[in-house]
């Protein structure tokens, strides 16, 4: 018990030092209706992120960071209806194209999930290309022109979007931040073994529970 202790204590303290409102930003990636909806292209998908608890815990953090000044980043995945510059060079394209809904720019399917809620001074980051929230995309320049040291990376999926996303993070020099518990993927006990295995390697982990009272709680001097 005492070596547990000491663990959440050590933990709690690397986060404080990590989540300054100030240079945090936090990320959703591809919570968006086509995916995680009730009508998503990927209904196995969008019901772990509900049955696992990852959404609520993702409208826990965005609320939360609303409610303290983090910068929220909201990374969408989208293709335009004739398909061009869309990345064809793998499978997961390819099996993309063919399905019932399509994340066409400028339709529901894109838009934010219901129970995350936008504010005006969130930041919407939309590819039509490739894996990754970042690589290609305007993310980098604009976390950077914000001041970001720390990005919290949270959404789907922990198969293919999420460690490509907290890997771009680490090799452009930010801390990432992963809360287990505002991430998932397929099948659900995939991404637990993902993040203990891989994530933890280059991120902090934590729960959205630590990250919230974390960032509303007092500041160090």
């Amino acid at each position: 018990m005492a070596t547990n202790e000491r663990m959440n204590e050590r933990l709690n303290e690397r986060l404080a030092a990590q989540l300054d409102p100030a240079s945090t930003v936090l990320m959703t990636v591809e919570c968006q209706q086509g995916v995680v909806g009730l009508d998503s292209a990927l209904p196995e998908l969008a019901k772990v992120a509900r049955s696992s608890g990852a959404l609520h815990n993702i409208a826990r953090l965005v609320a939360a960071a609303h409610e303290t000044g983090v910068q929220v980043l909201h990374a969408v995945a989208e293709r335009r209806p004739d398909g061009r510059g869309a990345s064809r060079n793998a499978r997961l394209f390819r099996a993309a194209e063919r399905l019932p809904v399509q994340q066409y720019s400028g339709t529901t399917a894109v838009r934010i999930v219901d129970g995350i809620d936008v504010a005006d001074e969130d930041l919407v980051v939309r590819r039509l290309h490739g894996l990754s929230p970042i690589a290609g995309t305007d993310v980098d320049p604009l976390l950077r022109n914000l001041g970001c040291r720390t990005l919290i990376v949270s959404g789907v999926s922990a198969n293919v979007a999420i460690p490509n996303a907290v890997f771009d993070a680490v090799n452009l020099g930010y801390t990432a931040v992963v809360p287990a518990d505002a991430v998932a993927g397929v099948p659900a006990e995939y991404t637990p073994a993902m993040i203990r295995n891989t994530l933890a390697l280059v991120a902090t982990v934590a729960t959205t529970d630590d990250i919230v009272a974390c960032l509303k709680g007092p500041r160090r001097a």
